[in-house]
């Protein structure tokens, strides 16, 4: 697993059947965009990401670069990887949700 802040990377075996192609943005592959702060996990190299069932996942050709205005740069090896982001719980609403950025 590689971590970058709210978001981790881990391996996967293939590309789901079904998942969608997610177009590049201006300034690259859009991983996930802060709430709070407008910053953003973005992949500028050439890469295939997808969506399936609100999960993005990645097919990675050649070695990249994850990188985030906050956050130290993170290094994603060839293959395909699943795209999560940390949940955090709140007892006191007995809810889970996505930890904000």
């Amino acid at each position: 697993m590689i971590v970058q802040g709210d978001v981790f990377f881990t391996r996967a075996n293939a590309i789901p059947n079904g998942a969608k192609p997610v177009e590049r943005k201006a300034r690259g592959y859009v991983i996930a965009e802060g709430e709070a702060t407008g910053h953003a996990h973005v992949i500028e190299d050439d890469v295939q990401l997808y969506e399936k069932d609100g999960v993005l996942y990645l097919h990675v050709p050649k070695e990249v670069e994850v990188r985030h205005e906050e956050h130290s740069p993170v290094i994603l090896s060839p293959g395909q990887w699943k795209i999560g982001i940390v949940r955090e719980y709140d007892p006191f609403l007995e809810e889970a949700r996505k930890v904000l950025d």
